[in-house]
């Protein structure tokens, strides 16, 4: 019986670039992206405009996730209340017709908006592999300061690019205040 070789374990997660300016990280992420790596993100403390278009990462399944979940939770809201007063237990009541459609339109959308707004928690959730208790980047050394003053960019050693002294060395070209090697 063979065994396949064992999988080779990484050694780095990445490359920390830190930067003293919104401006200088923007500048590092688009001269990146044109040096061709594709597998990195960027952290500040607010948002940036724009640098989520220049890291690539513009995600639109969430909102898709939420249109569908909310016309399947009214569809299966309407045809719960058809089940219940057509098919289950109908009763005449005043002459009512046993699918009264205006009658049903509360209940129709209550369980379209609770569908929608439980997937979208759901979907976001998911999508960003939360919850995360530990990430390598917590174990850099000054990657706490992102909360207060500083920018980072982190290239990923799975870039297809990534070679840790050319990747190192491109990063302290970009004017990064310092490049330290993320552990996995």
């Amino acid at each position: 019986m063979s065994h396949a070789p064992a999988k080779a374990v990484p050694t780095t997660y990445g490359l920390l670039a830190s930067f003293d300016s919104s401006e200088k990280l923007f500048d590092a992420t688009r001269r990146a992206r044109e040096a061709g790596y594709v597998a990195m993100d960027a952290y500040a403390p607010f948002a940036i405009e724009g640098l989520p278009d220049e890291l690539g990462s513009r995600d639109d399944r969430v909102p898709w996730i939420v249109f569908f979940a909310g016309i399947t939770g009214a569809a299966l809201g309407f045809w719960m209340q058809v089940y219940f007063h057509a098919i289950d237990y109908p009763m005449n009541i005043g002459g009512r017709p046993d699918i009264s459609w205006p009658s049903f339109i509360p209940v129709t959308f209550e369980c379209g908006i609770l569908a929608a707004a439980t997937s979208a928690l759901v979907g976001m959730l998911v999508l960003n592999g939360l919850p995360r208790p530990h990430h390598p980047l917590f174990g850099a050394k000054t990657f706490e300061r992102v909360m207060n003053d500083r920018f980072y960019l982190c290239i990923e050693a799975t870039d297809p690019m990534f070679d840790n002294a050319k990747t190192k060395e491109f990063l302290q070209g970009l004017g990064a205040e310092a490049v330290e090697e993320v552990a996995p």
